[in-house]
């Protein structure tokens, strides 16, 4: 019997009374419509889960074709999860996601976060017979931000003043929701520099080798998708006693097909080498650990080049890019890699033409608030909550060690 087939009891069944053992006083749900949504609710969920006065569950939306990817992880977390039948008969304190999608049918306040690093681009435009329509920019369209003539969410965090601007034309009326808090997924990079060195070790990079990150998003636009021999033209051309290759795919990637599918069409290139990172967590540290970087139209890209790594960009089509964002800012700067030529050559380019004011020009357009997205977030959400916050200051952790995986036991 899976979770959606059953009514889960505890501290949210009419006997929670009975259950409590801390004094529960609020409620708040983790809605997770996606693996990349769970991993952003990650950064930012210790910020009320250490409260004893709150309770915190977590639940997947059935409005989403990845939502198995969410359902494995928070299994395999311990987290409590509750089915979105109960979901949205439960009187919530505080909603918090990293998604849209269904958000409207949970009574109680609203907070939604970015699962990436903002607005970059468009929604990809579907064939069909209809005439073409102007694209709306994720998360950031009045279809996805209002609902029966309201707006959904009562607190809509957002990392830059920038994207403020970008709420502004595309749903004025959400304005007022508006919280630039910062990034937290960026400052936990940040509090990670010290631990460089741990991280390459991890990926199993000696101190004479050079860790090349290569980054690919998901569906058929993706650099993976678009250049299938990539990995093995880098196990190729690049030296493995100076190189090593670590591979990064957006978690939609093992969603859709599973962990050990993807990890069997990969095992050539772990055999040869590469350093292959689960869906859930690694990228981060893996770009910390970053000498050089091969990325496709990402955040992951962006992220990366903030944090001071030579970007070498794969092809992309100019009209997908929303003018003035981020990755429109690093395409300004970054090198388009050419298929058709030595890789290794490229690589080298990319690296002498790298700048450090390159990073800090992506930097300073990434986050509003560097280091402080913990300390705004959690303020919001104790407003919602209506709760005093906690006295001690919110802790940024650095991320963990990275933890390649092995190719697939036969």
């Amino acid at each position: 019997m899976t979770c959606e087939q059953r009514r889960l009891p505890g501290p949210f069944s009419f006997g929670a009374g009975m259950a409590d053992t801390h004094g529960v006083e609020r409620r708040v749900a983790m809605v997770a419509h996606h693996l990349a949504g769970v991993t952003r609710l990650a950064d930012v969920v210790h910020l009320v889960e250490e409260d004893r006065r709150v309770q915190v569950a977590y639940s997947v939306p059935p409005s989403s074709r990845y939502s198995n990817g969410a359902h494995d992880h928070l299994r395999a977390s311990g987290a409590w999860e509750m089915p979105w039948s109960q979901a949205v008969e439960t009187r919530w304190d505080l909603v918090v996601a990293a998604g849209d999608g269904l958000l409207e049918r949970l009574p109680g306040p609203i907070m939604t976060l970015s699962h990436g690093v903002g607005p970059n681009g468009y929604v990809a435009r579907r064939g069909g017979p209809g005439l073409p329509a102007p694209r709306a920019v994720p998360g950031f369209g009045a279809q996805a931000l209002s609902m029966y003539g309201r707006v959904i969410a009562s607190a809509i965090v957002m990392a830059h003043e920038d994207h403020r601007r970008v709420l502004a034309a595309h749903c004025p009326e959400a304005l007022p929701a508006a919280v630039v808090a910062g990034d937290p997924c960026f400052d936990r990079m940040l509090a990670s520099l010290p631990y460089r060195t741990a991280y390459r070790n991890a990926l199993g990079a000696s101190p004479g080798q050079r860790v090349v990150v290569v980054s690919s998003h998901h569906q058929s636009g993706s650099l993976i998708s678009r250049y299938p021999s990539l990995l093995q033209a880098l196990s190729d051309e690049l030296p493995s006693e100076r190189f090593r290759v670590v591979l990064v795919l957006h978690p939609q990637v093992w969603a859709a097909h599973g962990k050990r599918q993807v990890t069997a069409w990969f095992s050539r290139s772990i055999n040869a080498g590469v350093a292959l990172l689960p869906p859930e967590e690694g990228w981060r540290a893996a770009l910390v650990a970053a000498d050089e970087m091969l990325a496709d139209h990402s955040s992951v890209a962006c992220y990366g080049a903030a944090l001071g790594v030579p970007t070498l960009l794969a092809p992309f089509a100019a009209d997908d890019v929303l003018p003035g964002s981020l990755f429109a800012r690093l395409a300004e700067v970054a090198p388009v890699l050419d298929p058709g030529s030595p890789l290794a050559g490229q690589l080298d380019d990319a690296r002498r033409a790298w700048s450090p004011s390159n990073a800090a020009m992506l930097r300073a357009h990434l986050t509003s608030a560097p280091g402080g997205a913990a300390r705004e977030i959690r303020r919001t959400m104790y407003r919602l909550l209506r709760l005093p916050e906690p006295e001690a200051d919110p802790v940024t952790r650095p991320v963990p060690l990275p933890r390649p995986l092995g190719s697939v036991v036969q």
